[in-house]
């Protein structure tokens, strides 16, 4: 079995608009490595608002493997996970 990239949580909320929490432990490297995970997914998540329905808290937990995995395939597993979750607006 691949072990995940990210694993997402998500949770209405009552605010009509969406949250972000990201989650990297001292697994992933030194603090570095951390922020950096943190900034990518962050930057994910800027990219992608837009295509989000509104009025979710998302948790964002990465993995060891999204230390070094190319941005593009990053990307790619970020959106399979709001896919998978229904969380994508269909005219987007």
């Amino acid at each position: 079995a691949v072990s995940p990239v990210m694993v997402l949580y998500c949770r209405k909320n009552r605010l009509g608009r969406n949250r972000l929490g990201l989650v990297s432990s001292t697994k992933l490297g030194h603090a570095v490595v951390r922020n950096r995970v943190r900034r990518r997914l962050r930057e994910l998540y800027r990219l992608h608002k837009a295509e989000l329905l509104p009025g979710y808290d998302l948790i964002v937990v990465a993995r060891v493997r999204a230390v070094d995995m190319p941005y593009a395939k990053l990307e790619k597993q970020y959106l399979h996970c709001l896919s998978q979750l229904e969380l994508l607006r269909e005219d987007a």
